[in-house]
């Protein structure tokens, strides 16, 4: 996949690049907005990435000129302005997703697969397995090693959130948005209280735990410890 990343940081860019290539992806560079505006209409690209804040021309802007141009490329917009307006101005100037600043870079990877996902027409599958764990999300059935498991409505979403990332660490951030649609921390124990019980569900009895904390950063569903 091939994607532009439009950031005036040189070493937030080098960041990125690096990150992004060793994922697998292929990224060309902009280090102003009217030159990543210029890439956009001269070149082909599954994904923009663009800070908002840039020299010449802001990254909505950017987009803004983008879909009157009629580019439908998905725009993931990165900002250190992170307040509900600033995020609302962001998807309506026709931004497909906005990250605030700090981020996790493994959110952002989660973000780009989203939003390829999204764009594919591909649908989601019905039926997720990790080891001897089967959600079966039309039945709404859990299953671990044949035994049957009773989760919430609630818990549910949250297993699938967890199961369709497997093998990766997902933020409290991603779980929010993701998982009760919040785009803000309520700063409660919400999601230590769901992960919890989670756990005690679907690891009670079992010989080897599948959800991990990660410390500092978030939590894990995998295999290995």
């Amino acid at each position: 996949m091939h994607i532009l990343l439009i950031e005036d940081d040189t070493e937030a860019a080098r960041f990125l690049i690096n990150g992004l290539r060793e994922s697998g992806y292929t990224v060309d560079h902009a280090a102003d907005g009217r030159e990543g505006l210029f890439r956009i209409t001269e070149g082909s690209y599954d994904l923009v990435v663009t800070d908002r804040m840039l020299p010449h021309l802001d990254g909505l802007a950017i987009i803004q000129l983008m879909r009157q141009k009629g580019i439908a490329t998905p725009v993931l917009v990165l900002s250190a302005l992170g307040t509900v307006d600033d995020r609302i101005r962001g998807l309506k100037a026709g931004g497909d997703d906005y990250l605030t600043k700090p981020f996790a870079f493994a959110e952002l990877l989660a973000r780009i697969e989203a939003l390829m996902r999204r764009t594919s027409g591909v649908p989601d599958a019905t039926r997720l397995k990790v080891g001897d764990l089967d959600l079966d999300l039309l039945a709404r059935r859990v299953t671990r090693g044949g035994r049957e498991i009773e989760l919430t409505a609630r818990e549910l979403k949250l297993l699938e959130f967890l199961m369709r990332r497997a093998g990766q660490v997902v933020t409290r951030t991603m779980l929010l948005e993701g998982v009760w649609d919040l785009h803000f921390d309520p700063q409660s124990n919400l999601i230590d209280v769901h992960i919890s019980r989670l756990r005690q569900a679907i690891d009670r009895g079992a010989e080897r735990p599948l959800i991990h904390t990660v410390r500092g950063s978030g939590y894990v569903l995998r295999l290995d410890p």
